[in-house]
């Protein structure tokens, strides 16, 4: 069967054809509100303003709100304080006993916690447009602002944090009614928007003999080689052999079959290089818009290919690749399992043993994995800043883009092999994060 027929059987499902036009709808409206400007404000003349002076930081972030930051537009936040609010509750559940015992007390603890994370939200949209507005008024003598005042601020902080809580609530809307992986659908929506853009601006470099062809050339090769490595890397597994004992219930034998634990290699997927751009993002942001001398210094060492961002950009997502694979991934609790059910790592003792094991397996992977992450997030970075690569479609956006496809495409495969339809791809099903 073709490709063209197999596209076609996602149609002749009623429920994922409306799933897949409810999230296209969605998306549609996202990129609508992102060029909708914050009252108060000359937006065409702040944006020219704003990628004149702008850094590779603000270049950095405008490709996460897709071009919505430069325009100071409803969406110019963009969900990164949604994701911030998460990595803080995330974190304090290890610090925080009570929060942590809510997180295991199943769905009506996560829906709690999830209610946190949203009240958690609004209040950082709050600080973080309370600060863009005052940074508006003091930029350019405030020539931007038709209005300045209190009037001008309170206006800014309602319509940012309205927008960014309206993304928050269309990234859920996604999750629970669409294909899902709302907030990783819309981060990426955010990232696609700004390709057309950095391909006309490569042709124009070109045409104006800024940019030669055989450097364009040598980039596009660098982007399939980082594309084929990604792909390969986040479908990479380690297979842990698991043998079930015979048991004879009745008078019937069960169990006596070979089976596999799968250890993905990168276990967190594009968490860690989200998590750590948005923790860099907060500061920078808010200085970003201020014009103290001390400040903008110390937003030029957070920009990409600095020595300081990419010692904070590496270790965070070191850091974040093995947080999040101790959230997600209990080696105890999988030993456990295995032990009740009869099951056994041929040469491996059971019970504690047995955890120990995977818990060496896996935080081998995650090394691997960290690495991994690391490079493909900071090399590309490296070339936008000191070979002036003319747009920021970088490593981690690249990795957020096939990332976050791929988990798409497994979710779409897993709709169609459910109905006893052929998957997307002939040689096997394609495995997301979750996979």
């Amino acid at each position: 069967m073709g490709v063209l027929a197999r596209f076609q059987n996602i149609f002749k499902i009623e429920e994922l054809k409306n799933r897949l036009l409810f999230t296209f709808g969605l998306l549609a409206v996202y990129r609508i509100g992102a060029h909708i400007p914050t009252p108060g404000i000359n937006g065409e003349e702040l944006s020219k303003f704003l990628i004149a002076k702008s850094s590779a930081l603000m270049g950095f972030f405008d490709m996460f709100s897709g071009g919505a930051l430069s325009k100071v537009t409803i969406f110019a936040l963009g969900i990164m304080p949604y994701i911030s609010a998460s990595i803080i509750f995330q974190l304090l559940t290890i610090v925080i006993p009570a929060i942590g015992k809510l997180a295991k007390e199943g769905e009506e603890g996560r829906k709690k916690i999830t209610q946190y994370t949203r009240y958690a939200t609004i209040v950082i949209s709050i600080i973080q447009s309370f600060a863009i507005s005052v940074g508006l008024e003091k930029m350019a003598n405030g020539q931007f602002i038709q209005s300045p005042g209190w009037g001008f601020r309170l206006t800014t902080v309602i319509t940012l944090s309205a927008g960014t809580a309206f993304i928050m609530w269309l990234g859920e809307q996604i999750t629970e009614r669409g294909i899902g992986n709302g907030i990783s659908l819309i981060i990426l929506a955010g990232i696609v928007a700004r390709l057309p853009h950095a391909i006309v601006t490569s042709f124009s470099l070109i045409k104006a003999g800024e940019l030669s062809i055989f450097f364009m050339l040598i980039l596009l090769v660098i982007m399939i080689l980082i594309i084929s490595g990604i792909i390969y890397m986040e479908r990479g597994q380690r297979k842990i052999p698991v043998q079930y004992a015979k048991r004879v219930v009745g008078r019937k034998m069960y169990g006596g079959q070979s089976t596999h634990l799968p250890l993905k290699i990168n276990t967190a997927g594009v968490i860690p290089p989200i998590f750590a751009s948005s923790i860099i993002m907060f500061p920078a942001t808010i200085a970003g818009f201020v014009s103290i001398p001390w400040v903008q210094d110390f937003v030029k060492q957070l920009s990409p290919g600095n020595i300081l961002h990419t010692i904070l950009y590496v270790g965070m997502i070191v850091f974040f690749c093995f947080f999040y694979t101790a959230i997600v991934f209990n080696p105890v609790d999988i030993a456990d399992n295995l032990k009740k059910h009869g099951g056994f790592i041929p040469g491996i003792r059971p019970g504690k043993n047995t955890s120990d094991y995977i818990y060496r397996v896996l935080s081998r992977l995650t090394f691997v994995g960290a690495i991994y992450l690391s490079m493909v997030c900071v090399i590309p970075e490296i070339l936008i800043t000191k070979f002036n690569v003319p747009f920021y479609f970088g490593g981690t956006s690249l990795l957020i883009v096939v990332g976050v496809a791929l988990d798409t495409v497994s979710q779409i495969e897993s709709h169609l092999i459910t109905r006893s339809y052929d998957g997307l791809l002939k040689k096997g099903r394609v495995r997301g994060r979750r996979g």
